[in-house]
């Protein structure tokens, strides 16, 4: 029986309170996890000198190289083009879904999901509002298309990376760009065939009062102030609610700093009032033009300020890794930083009555933003967001078309031929692509997802610190000891079932890293191939679609689609059992026990 030591328990103790951080989301996982690493740091599970190795880990520097690389692809036009000729497939719901979807699945295999799907997200919403339909049909199939091409490659999401450099640990050789093409290629077919023939028909059709989608129906809170020129001074609340038609409702008053809750339609308004209101982004905007009334962070001598050609007003969804999670637009002084007006915001399931600038941004907010046209794309990059409209498509030189594809077909060759490692083929592509100008330096440093780079980095040596103290054999044998005499393909469901359903609540990262020296303990101690329950843990850390946490593709299309908790587990349980049933056979016939 094994010695459960202090410093041993001390760690597990650490990595609960760790789980419980990231499950309930209360702080930034980057931020949990330095927090989990000088844990084990200051407990003496991790020496001193070794603390921040982690994050001169080749996965770390795999993944941040190929968030450049398709950065570089996006700004070539390739991706652009491709989504350009995706829009013009008809207005069949059947066939919108099956081209993003399918779409989606292929892109993500060789870049980030969050960059297929931020591409694919405008085009989707202006399909389904073209033909009439909502965009909760096509935006989650889309989310998990993203997620479901991930398996297929060495690249196509970082556990893979993760999984295949542990195995470089153990078995001696990493797993190459394509190990795991055969099980995933199958896995992501089936899910495909899934979610075009049958899974989409599952999701509620979520559509306005006129049959107008979601997307564009959605109801944003937001502050409004009453100028002394107003001729709506000294004329009573129903005399604006009547301007909209009733359209708007007024939440709030706030007079002298105090907030009245409902204020009563006969109370008569005064100069300076601010007035909390919820509408629809239109019917806001005619309140504004016809009452006179000013959009708090608004100049107030600039006329028709909505419609000036210096100014762009559109809807966004916040990213992940975006400045902005956590803050709110004081903190961030967001007009005088950034040159952006927060207007409104909207957040499934939830209404908002707080004034508006002290609302703290999630992921997946949306955003009514007002931002100088000449500055839009760069400013938003600059605060993460993603627009919610089709952007002009660039199609870009055919020589930078070619030389992008050409930059990162070297560096898969290079690493398929075994000729160079996969971090340094892909960090000499990401370097190639910032000399020949396809992505400068700055944006090269912006488009990585630097939370997720601090959350590898700093779980790598927590990870370590739960293998050294003999914390992974521990776990290990509890699950051996809990099947009693086990057998090696229900420990590999197993497996591949925990790190699914830890995927549902923490970051796919984290979960590779965790549990890929348990499942490499549990195949050791079985006396069977390391192989299989690293695919198994492969399958299940990129299957998170039971809840619209554990992946933030799921996160970023949850406001757009106008979807509920309970949508994701209405298509996202058949599914993962879809995967399940497929990938443990493939899993057998190509990595045998």
């Amino acid at each position: 029986m094994q010695v459960v030591t202090f410093e041993l328990t001390l760690v597990l103790i650490i990595l609960l309170v760790t789980l419980i951080l990231f499950s309930i989301g209360r702080f930034r996982y980057d931020v949990v996890a330095l927090m989990a690493l000088l844990g084990v740091t200051i407990v003496g599970a991790v020496p001193y000198e070794e603390v921040f190795l982690g994050f001169g880990h080749p996965a770390v520097i795999t993944v941040a190289a190929v968030l450049i690389i398709s950065r570089g692809l996006i700004n070539s036009g390739f991706i652009d083009s491709i989504a350009r000729m995706t829009a013009r497939v008809g207005e069949r719901p059947l066939i919108q879904v099956i081209a993003l979807t399918g779409l989606a699945t292929v892109l993500s295999t060789f870049m980030n999901n969050i960059g297929a799907l931020a591409i694919l997200m405008p085009v989707a919403i202006r399909m389904a509002n073209k033909s009439d339909i909502s965009p909760s049909i096509v935006l989650m199939p889309l989310a998990f298309g993203s997620m479901l091409g991930g398996l297929i490659t060495l690249i196509g999401t970082p556990p893979n990376i993760i999984i295949a450099l542990f195995r470089g640990q153990d078995g001696g050789q990493t797993f190459m760009m394509f190990d795991f093409a055969p099980v995933g290629i199958g896995v992501a077919f089936a899910g495909f065939l899934f979610l075009s023939l049958v899974g989409w028909k599952l999701i509620p059709h979520r559509i306005g009062d006129e049959g107008e989608s979601i997307a564009l129906m959605k109801e944003f809170v937001t502050e409004l102030r009453v100028p002394e020129d107003s001729k709506f001074v000294g004329k009573r609340i129903r005399d604006l609610e009547k301007v909209a038609e009733e359209d708007i409702a007024i939440i709030a008053l706030v007079r002298n700093g105090n907030r009245i809750r409902v204020p009563s339609t006969r109370r008569k308004l005064k100069a300076g009032d601010g007035l909390i209101v919820r509408g629809h982004s239109d019917e806001l905007k005619m309140m504004v033009d016809t009452a006179e009334l000013v959009l708090v962070g608004k100049v107030l001598d600039e006329e028709d300020y909505l419609e000036a050609d210096e100014v762009t007003t559109l809807e966004v969804v916040i990213s992940s890794g975006s400045l902005m999670e956590g803050q709110n637009a004081k903190s961030l002084k967001l007009h005088k930083n950034y040159g952006a007006n927060l207007l409104a915001i909207a957040r499934q399931g939830r209404r908002l009555s707080a004034r508006l600038g002290s609302i703290r941004f999630k992921i997946g907010d949306v955003l009514l933003l007002q931002i100088p046209t000449d500055k839009m794309d760069e400013t938003l990059v600059t605060l993460g967001c993603l627009p919610l409209i089709e952007r002009d498509i660039r199609l870009g030189k055919p020589r930078q078309v070619f030389l992008a594809i050409g930059i990162f077909g070297i560096a898969i060759t290079l690493t398929i031929l075994n000729i160079l490692p996969v971090q340094i083929s892909f960090v000499m592509a990401a370097v190639a692509m910032i000399l020949t100008g396809l992505i400068s330096p700055n944006d090269a440093y912006k488009s990585i997802n630097w939370p997720v780079i601090i959350l590898i980095g700093a779980m790598i040596p927590v990870g370590k610190a739960l293998e050294n103290t003999g914390g992974t054999q521990l776990i290990a044998n509890v699950l051996l000891d809990l099947g009693g005499a086990i057998d090696p393909i229900l420990a590999m469901v197993i497996i591949l079932l925990v790190s699914l359903l830890l995927s549902a609540i923490l970051n796919n990262a984290a979960v590779a890293i965790l549990m890929a020296p348990i499942a490499i303990d549990v195949a050791v101690t079985l006396g069977v191939s390391i192989d299989p329950f690293l695919m198994a843990l492969a399958i299940g850390a990129s299957s998170d679609f039971l809840t619209p946490f554990g992946n933030h593709s799921c996160t970023l299309v949850m406001g757009p689609g106008g979807y509920e908790f309970s949508d994701y587990l209405r298509l996202g349980i058949p599914l993962s059992l879809i995967v399940i049933a497929v990938s443990i056979p493939l899993i057998l016939l190509f990595w045998p026990l």
